[in-house]
């Protein structure tokens, strides 16, 4: 009689058991799976604020693991000091509706909960239903909804550019976001400073950081709008290395298409100064801020991405 699967933390010799199950977990939609091309950034990154799991279905899980070996993956993190987020969650086909997501998931919260976190939130796409309703069954509630805007680099940027600060006001920007629509639509989260694909709460002690380091833009005081910048990153399209500046949050007065227009700039001269080819600028998923984005002539995502919630 074979023994129960293994849940056991993630080893560099996983990677390509791992992948021989993620590479085409999208495949009909034309999509490139990211985690065959993370896997041992993750591995090598695992420490007390980060650990991925997998369920090893071998009856002696000691040696290195071969293609088939290996049936689901999940990481965990904190974020800060009372949120988690939980991302790449996958079962291989073979092997789903074996309680395999269960396990993973009740693994990362109880590692959450021993480092003090009291929720852990995660992100689907809205198109992947499968994975919503997965998160739905294993206790995660909606949250909230983003989308991205790609506002093109250019130093000559208009969308009434006086209306730019000069300077960053970390304070102003603080108290519109606290009495914004916007930070309502979003339950206060913006994606987080130092984990990509997680969204984190926002502080006012992370807006002067960031206006200390020359990645907060503000409009007229801060008072009609504010972007943070929080990372470049590269990634191949079509053969090609294509290099992103990413900002946590394109928040103005709802219906401002002024402000916006604003915004928008802003964070596209600052992509300028710094060289990157394309910008990724999350916003609140609403016909609002989405509308206003689009007045001023950005590039928006087709779709939303939903964010979903579990109390620890």
């Amino acid at each position: 009689m074979s023994s129960p699967p293994t849940l056991r933390q993630a080893r560099a010799s996983d990677n390509e058991a791992v992948a021989s199950f993620t590479r085409e977990t999208w495949a009909e939609r034309g999509v490139s799976d990211y985690i065959p091309d993370v896997f041992a950034e993750w591995v090598a990154s695992d420490g007390d604020d980060q650990r991925t799991f997998v369920v090893d279905v071998r009856d002696d899980p000691s040696p290195p693991a071969e293609p088939g070996d290996v049936a689901a993956i999940a990481q965990g993190h904190r974020l800060t000091s009372w949120e988690a987020w939980a991302s790449g969650m996958r079962v291989a086909p073979d092997h789903r509706g074996q309680g395999f997501s269960e396990a993973l998931c009740d693994a990362i919260f109880e590692w959450a909960r021993e480092r003090g976190c009291v929720v852990c939130r995660n992100m689907t796409f809205s198109w992947n239903g499968a994975g919503l309703g997965s998160s739905r069954r294993l206790g995660f509630d909606p949250c909230t909804e983003i989308r991205w805007a790609h506002p093109t680099p250019d130093a000559d940027a208009s969308g009434d550019s006086a209306a730019v600060d000069s300077s960053p006001h970390p304070d102003g920007a603080w108290a519109f976001w606290s009495d914004s629509l916007a930070r309502d639509r979003l339950r206060g989260l913006v994606m987080d400073r130092d984990e990509s694909w997680a969204l984190a709460t926002l502080t006012r002690d992370r807006l002067h950081r960031a206006a200390d380091e020359g990645r907060l833009v503000t409009v007229e005081a801060g008072t009609r709008g504010f972007t943070e910048r929080i990372r470049t990153f590269e990634r191949e399209e079509d053969g090609e290395s294509v290099e992103y500046a990413e900002y946590a949050i394109a928040a103005w007065p709802d219906g401002d298409t002024e402000a916006a227009a604003a915004v928008l700039a802003g964070a596209a001269r600052d992509a300028a100064a710094l060289g990157v080819d394309r910008t990724r600028v999350m916003l609140p998923e609403d016909v609002t801020w989405v509308s206003d984005a689009a007045a001023a002539r950005v590039e928006i995502a087709d779709e939303p991405a939903f964010v979903l919630a579990a109390r620890l």
